[in-house]
């Protein structure tokens, strides 16, 4: 009797084996593709995130100028008050 020599269910068994752990290497290495796939998307997406972000940096470094502004306005508006409550009392006399 040859020890070397296999029984036809043990040929099978191994040949399923092999092909079985052929399968799970394609299956590892298309999702390892895809897992690459996804970092390189992600990679340029933080790019553009960070550069969206420099820009708003950017576009705000003036911020500084926001309360003076809003204290402008304020005495554009309150002058504006004044003469409409002028010319409100200017009216009403002429109109008398």
């Amino acid at each position: 009797m040859d020890t070397m020599a296999l029984t036809p269910t043990e040929r099978n068994l191994w040949w399923g084996a092999i092909i079985g752990g052929f399968v799970i290497v394609l299956a590892v290495a298309a999702l390892l593709t895809v897992l690459v796939l996804l970092v390189r998307r992600i990679d340029q997406r933080v790019v553009k995130v960070r550069d969206t972000l420099r820009a708003a940096a950017a576009n705000t470094a003036d911020t500084a100028l926001i309360g003076e502004t809003a204290l402008r306005v304020d005495a554009v508006l309150a002058e504006g008050l004044q003469h409409h409550l002028f010319l409100g009392r200017v009216l009403d006399k002429v109109r008398s």
